[in-house]
């Protein structure tokens, strides 16, 4: 039986790319206005707000969003990721048209790291020069203790999973072959089986846009409390 040809394959919609884009700058921001200190705390905190409606829009999308940005089509069973480890160890991993196991899993630290210093910004207080909106909701105790997991620890393992993310990008680049970089520019993989596409058309960007305003709205009005 003949085999079918590699082929081009919508895998990342223009959303998830967007996100992923975003995600970046403003990740780059926040840690230099946050290293910065004194009045670019104003700018961290605004940063942290648009950082906030980037992570409520891909928890949304993660339900709703194209085919390979669910997180059903993604999620690793414990059988599926040793299998993958397995294939590691042998040298005979396959090519996958979304995240692999360990990518998968690298999604879901990022997400919940992300929050992690999201929540921990908005009760956070220094006693100097930074305030967060929700800190008057909770203890002094409790502020200070956030304060500090915000800049002693989740920054610091947010800064881990950033390098690990950009090694494992250059290990598949240089030793597999494999490019990770270019699907997520323009949305497109060569797959050497058939798959479905991400559903990336019009109505799915315009439902994309319709949450960012309805989640950048949320946060407006959680952080006004």
């Amino acid at each position: 039986m003949n085999q079918p040809s590699s082929q081009s394959i919508r895998v990342w919609d223009l959303p998830t790319r967007f996100f992923h884009v975003l995600l970046i700058i403003l990740f780059c921001a926040l840690v230099v206005s946050g290293s910065q200190g004194g009045n670019a705390l104003d700018w961290h905190a605004r940063f942290g707000f648009a950082m906030l409606t980037l992570i409520l829009f891909r928890l949304v999308w993660g339900f709703v969003g194209g085919h390979w940005s669910r997180f059903l089509t993604f999620t690793p069973s414990p059988k599926r990721l040793w299998r993958y480890l397995v294939a590691i160890r042998q040298g005979s991993d396959s090519l996958e048209a979304g995240h692999n196991p360990i990518g998968a899993l690298s999604v879901y630290a990022f997400l919940f790291f992300l929050t992690s210093q999201l929540a921990t910004g908005l009760i956070a207080d220094d006693e100097i020069s930074f305030t967060g909106p929700w800190a008057h909701f909770v203890s002094n105790n409790l502020s200070l203790s956030a304060t500090w997991y915000h800049k002693e620890v989740g920054k610091k393992i947010l800064l881990l999973l950033v390098v690990i993310h950009i090694v494992a990008v250059l290990y598949h680049l240089y030793r597999k072959k494999n490019n990770l970089i270019r699907p997520m520019i323009t949305g497109d993989k060569i797959l050497p089986i058939e798959t479905r596409d991400s559903n990336d058309r019009w109505r799915q960007r315009l439902l994309a846009l319709i949450i960012t305003v309805a989640c950048a709205g949320l946060v407006r009005m959680l952080i006004s409390i």
